[in-house]
């Protein structure tokens, strides 16, 4: 497994990539480098995993015999199809039994695992010239050099990669939730770039939401805690108005409820 992907693997937590993501950030800051990322919105990542592409990863990852047919017998061999409850006529409309081909069965405890070995490949491609940050399927690709052309030139080579290979692998990107970010110090200016991918681009923005920490272009955490302040006064607020209602245990309920999410 690369060291870029963090996610569902021992010792490793969302604490250790958002760390990863903002040192990297920083470190090319404190070096008078400039430093972008894309921070990558995947359609429907686990849905659209291919049984027959992910049998040859297995393979190629040294998976063989009878461990390989097992894995095989687990995927092949699934059907489903769709039933719409008529309520005047008191009957069900049902569609052809289809094999599915993509997709994980639902509650599995494999489904992570054969992912992460589903996209394992990702990082080599990329990571000559960006530093790609993985948790699972949220992907972000940091970018560093000091000046903005050979800069630009390197997202763009990486960006059109990221794309074949995604679309080799029958997965893409979400182009309406993926977006840049530049980072800068307060005292340098904004940098705007185009960057798509088949006359598909994505946004560029001032701050981006990672892992559930929400960042902004120079690090000062002001967005999210705004974000954190307004849940937090939603939370106080529900359980200031309940506690003449409900029980104390059932307010130490909600107050974990909210205060441990967030």
């Amino acid at each position: 497994m690369f060291n870029e992907q963090y996610g569902f693997r021992l010792g490793l937590r969302t604490d250790n990539t958002t760390y990863k993501l903002t040192t990297e950030i920083l470190n090319a800051m404190n070096n008078k480098l400039l430093v972008g990322g894309i921070f990558c919105d995947l359609k429907k990542a686990f849905d659209c995993v291919n049984h027959d592409i992910l049998l040859c990863k297995l393979k190629f990852y040294g998976i063989s015999d009878k461990v390989l047919q097992l894995y095989q017998s687990y995927l092949d061999n699934r059907y489903c199809r769709t039933a719409i409850y008529n309520g005047n006529e008191n009957s069900n409309q049902v569609s052809n039994w289809a094999k599915i081909r993509h997709r994980f069965p639902q509650g599995s405890i494999l489904r992570p695992l054969l992912f992460l070995l589903y996209i394992n490949d990702l990082p080599k491609i990329i990571n000559k010239t960006s530093a790609p940050i993985i948790f699972a399927d949220d992907t972000s690709i940091l970018f560093t050099h000091s000046n903005l052309r050979d800069l630009n030139k390197n997202i763009s080579i990486v960006f059109k990669t990221l794309n074949k290979w995604l679309g080799a692998n029958q997965l893409s990107l979400n182009f309406n939730k993926t977006n840049y970010v530049h980072f800068t110090t307060k005292r340098n200016m904004s940098v705007n770039l185009q960057i798509g991918f088949n006359n598909n681009f994505i946004t560029n923005r001032f701050y981006t939401k990672s892992l559930g920490v929400t960042m902004n272009k120079t690090l000062s955490w002001n967005n999210h805690i705004d974000l954190l302040v307004k849940k937090l006064s939603k939370a106080c607020y529900i359980i200031q108005n309940a506690k003449t209602y409900i029980s104390a245990p059932s307010l130490k309920m909600i107050y974990y409820a909210f205060f441990t999410w967030l």
